[in-house]
C-alpha cells in the first residue's frame, strides 16, 4: 500500500473555488484501479500545543493506493492533466509525501514486494 499526502498551498482566496473543481474529479479518481482512499482536508482549529498555526491558504489531499504502478498510471491521467489545467492559477506550490507502512504495521496494509 502507498499512502501520499498532498499539500497544495493556493493563492489567497482561491480555497473555495480549489475545493469546487478537486470535489469534481472525486468520483472519478475514486473510480480508478488501485485507489482505495482519495479526499481533500483543511485545517481545523484547535487549541492543541502541538498543532501548526491553521492555514486558509492550503488544503491537503489525503490519498491511498494499491501499489506505486497504480499512483504513477493516476498522475498522468488525463482527467488528472485536465484538472491540473484548470487549477494551476489558483496554486502557488504543491508538495508530495509518498510513504510506504512502517515495518512492523498491520500486516493488512503492507503490500508484498513494495
Amino acid at each position: 500500500m502507498v499512502h501520499v499526502v498532498a499539500t497544495i498551498e493556493l493563492h489567497s482566496g482561491a480555497r473555495t473555488r480549489f475545493l469546487g473543481e478537486f470535489q469534481q474529479i472525486v468520483p472519478t479518481v475514486q473510480a480508478e484501479d488501485g485507489c482505495l482512499e482519495y479526499g481533500a482536508a483543511v485545517d481545523l482549529p484547535t487549541s492543541l500545543a502541538a498543532q501548526l498555526p491553521v492555514r486558509d491558504h492550503a488544503v491537503v489531499v489525503v490519498e491511498k493506493w494499491r501499489d506505486l504502478p497504480a499512483l504513477e498510471a493516476h498522475l498522468v491521467a488525463p482527467h488528472m492533466t485536465a484538472y491540473r489545467a484548470r487549477v494551476k492559477d489558483l496554486v502557488v506550490k504543491t508538495t508530495l509525501q509518498v510513504l510506504e507502512p512502517a515495518p512492523g504495521s498491520d500486516p493488512s496494509l503492507v503490500t508484498p514486494g513494495v
